[in-house]
């Protein structure tokens, strides 16, 4: 069987398809997998042996780079996307039996589009359940198209959602559909979504509520062991103290790196702990150089995790789940998109702190800190760590070889 993966998202949106892969070939099949031409993708697929095919522009870039994305952008960089991610997936997946897509709605579209063109399965998947319309929950806002302040009804807001999606999508996916001679779709979301999406994520951290209209297949979360040793540096540190703190923001643009790298040591250091900076894409250093803090890089964070004392982070959904799985406490400081519900629930779990909004003081995250360094926090996390499931990839690679959605 061949299976082709795409996604066009950061590194916790490919990270995911790296362990789909893993269970698939451990199970005989041939996997590509369609990711951002970013050198740590590259790397990360190939420590694996997993094929991958360069598709669209540099996330790292499009994020970090001195003039931010903007609303009036999206059509442009929309239009880039579902062209390059429909035309490698139909290089790619030419004699394939099923494409499995996830990320941004205009590089699924791409997908969906080939997988039409192709003849052959198509599974949409996403980590989280608030992208999936659910009268559960509010929607994510789509790009330059807040929420009606005043409707609260979360059904009537999910249909605001279609509306918007089809807004600022619909015209570039059906203009690229028409030149490849598909019919125009007049509800791109659902279009893309289909009536029964994938949720990889876990049911402990993030379950699929009922009653829903949609009929959702929650795998669990999609973990790959990491076996790549810690740096020795960092070992050294870790060995030479009491255990750390770690603070990293991942793919997240952080507005003032070095303000935000002071007050989040300060905040560490006020609870008498030592601290591990990531740089992250923020590119986060601490400015004082003393030795009771370390700056990491690319590092293994199954390992690090697991030996830090509470883990400051920004709540995408692969850092939270590895962060609940790893059994240390957090802290989240949510930035935007699906990262309010994370930090909700690792507070509603008892397994950590939700910050107030996204600018943290020292005051504010040293006293959630306190919370998440509490005995009974940790406690709390090791024990819902215990109940995390570790199958899920497997689950999701079983029943892609089995022909079921």
């Amino acid at each position: 069987m061949r299976v082709v993966l795409a996604a066009y998202d950061s590194r916790g949106g490919v990270e995911p398809l790296v362990a789909l892969a893993v269970e698939l070939r451990g199970l005989g099949a041939e996997v590509r997998v369609c990711a951002p031409p970013d050198e740590e993708f590259a790397e990360r697929l190939a420590g694996v042996g997993v094929e991958m095919v360069p598709t669209g522009q540099s996330v790292r870039r499009l994020v970090t780079g001195r003039t931010p994305p903007t609303a009036g952008g999206v059509p442009k960089r929309a239009a880039e996307l579902v062209a390059a991610f429909h035309e490698n997936v139909m290089a790619a997946g030419a004699g394939a039996d099923a494409l499995v897509a996830t990320g941004l709605v205009p590089a699924v579209a791409g997908v969906k589009s080939a997988a039409e063109k192709l003849g052959i399965r198509y599974v949409y998947a996403s980590y989280q359940p608030v992208s999936l319309p659910s009268p559960h929950h509010r929607p994510i806002p789509r790009p330059g198209k807040p929420l009606s302040a005043d409707v609260t009804d979360n059904q009537a807001l999910w249909d605001q959602d279609a509306r918007d999606a089809q807004t600022v999508f619909g015209e570039v996916i059906n203009t690229h559909r028409a030149s490849i001679g598909l019919a125009s779709v007049d509800n791109v979301r659902d279009h893309v979504f289909t009536d029964r999406p994938w949720l990889a994520s876990d049911p402990v951290l993030a379950p699929w509520r009922q009653p829903s209209d949609l009929e959702v297949v929650q795998t669990g979360a999609w973990l790959v062991p990491d076996e790549r040793p810690l740096p020795a540096e960092l070992l050294d540190f870790l060995d030479a103290g009491t255990p750390p703190v770690y603070v990293g923001f991942g793919s997240v643009p952080m507005g003032d790196p070095v303000e935000v790298a002071r007050v989040t040591v300060e905040a560490v250091r006020a609870q008498g702990r030592r601290v591990i900076v990531s740089h992250g894409w923020a590119g986060l250093a601490p400015v004082d150089g003393q030795d009771d803090c370390f700056v990491v890089g690319e590092a293994n964070h199954q390992a690090l995790f697991g030996r830090a004392a509470a883990v400051v982070h920004h709540g995408g959904a692969g850092t939270t789940t590895t962060a609940t799985w790893s059994g240390a406490p957090q802290v989240v400081v949510p930035q935007a998109g699906d990262q309010p519900y994370f930090a909700a629930r690792v507070a509603e779990l008892g397994i950590g702190a939700a910050h107030d909004g996204p600018v943290p003081t020292v005051g504010s995250l040293s006293a959630a800190l306190a919370t998440a360094l509490a005995p009974g926090t940790r406690e709390r996390a090791i024990a819902v760590a215990g109940a995390v499931r570790t199958d899920g990839a497997a689950v999701a690679a079983r029943l892609l070889l089995a022909g079921r959605d």
